[in-house]
């Protein structure tokens, strides 16, 4: 196993210089050709992608891909066997003290102080990143603000249920207000309404400017967060992009939930008889349809002008997460990793 960094992390760094005024910003994560081994376990093999800056990417795969062994190589915990991870810029092997300055780390085991209220908790971690008293008031102030915990900072840790300890362990990785959060599976546990205030809380981050690198084995879990994804199966990429091309890879059919205001039949019937469209599914809902469609003949946009066109009204549209679980298992291979 490659060593670990030995210096702890330098939270009292500075961040590097921003680039000149006029140059190009570089991507968030850049990866190339990465490779990493447990003994004689390859559990990254040639490894490649990269992550643009303020959008969140999904780093999804199943059980033992290797999605924690990348993370906590970006995070400068494990030192690669070969190849490159750059992070803004940074050599995160070489540059790992100015990598530090600019990253958190969600683990998606960690330990917490149970003893401690969560003022106490996220007190002492500001201060271990070097933050005067004064100045650590303001930030656990607006981190508690921004997750929604308000109210709650005198709670001990120990009375906390798992979806608020997963608010306090977030709200701990934003003290020092970095630019690029990695967070691993940071949904496992929770409940279906703990999810999805999670998950609005990560949008959050992103319109704050923040970059967001989330893995997960649920791809379908991530669909309406992410911007791109990377899959990986027993070490190997085997997707990365955007959704988009994702789903419409090999002449994939598209398919959407679109649903109306009100009902209008002869949307329906449009629908139906427009070139390109290969499906019309009434669903349980009223005034909702399941439309599926050639990528390659018809985009989103005209099926959304036309039914607008002939008198509907829009209410919601949504990709349908069946599609892109499908799109994952025709990616991975069956079976868990040896």
């Amino acid at each position: 196993m490659a060593e670990s960094n030995d210096v702890p992390a330098a939270a009292h760094e500075l961040p590097a210089a921003r680039l000149a005024e006029g140059r190009s910003a570089p991507p968030a994560v850049e990866v190339k050709d990465l490779y990493f081994s447990y003994k004689n376990h390859r559990a990254l093999s040639g490894v490649s992608f990269s992550v643009e800056p303020r959008s969140i990417h999904g780093f999804v795969g199943p059980n033992g891909a290797g999605k924690t062994t990348m993370l906590k190589i970006l995070a400068t915990l494990l030192k690669p066997k070969s190849g490159e991870a750059r992070l803004f810029g940074l050599d995160a092997v070489r540059d790992y003290k100015k990598v530090r300055a600019k990253l958190s780390f969600m683990p998606d085991h960690f330990s917490m102080y149970r003893q401690m209220t969560i003022f106490e908790y996220l007190d002492f971690f500001a201060a271990a990143y070097g933050q005067a008293l004064a100045e650590r008031d303001r930030v656990i102030h607006d981190v508690l603000k921004l997750t929604d915990m308000e109210g709650r900072q005198n709670d001990l840790i120990r009375t906390l249920s798992r979806g608020m300890q997963q608010r306090v362990s977030l709200a701990r990785v934003l003290v020092h207000d970095p630019e690029l959060l990695l967070l691993d599976e940071p949904a496992s546990g929770l409940d279906p309404r703990a999810r999805i205030e999670l998950m609005e809380i990560l949008k959050e981050l992103r319109r704050m400017g923040k970059t967001i690198f989330i893995s997960s084995h649920i791809l379908s879990e991530l669909a309406t967060l992410c911007d791109s994804f990377t899959i990986i199966d027993r070490g190997v990429v085997k997707y990365t992009g955007s959704k988009h091309a994702l789903l419409v890879q090999d002449g994939r059919i598209h398919s959407y939930v679109i649903a109306l205001a009100r009902s209008h039949p002869p949307v329906e019937e449009m629908l139906r008889k427009m070139d390109g469209v290969t499906g019309v599914s009434p669903m349980d809902e009223e005034a909702a349809y399941r439309v599926t469609f050639d990528a390659e003949k018809l985009g989103v946009n005209a099926v959304l002008s036309a039914i607008i066109a002939s008198g509907g009204e829009l209410a919601s549209l949504q990709e349908d997460t069946g599609q892109l679980n499908r799109a994952f298992m025709d990616l991975t291979e069956p079976g868990v990793p040896t």
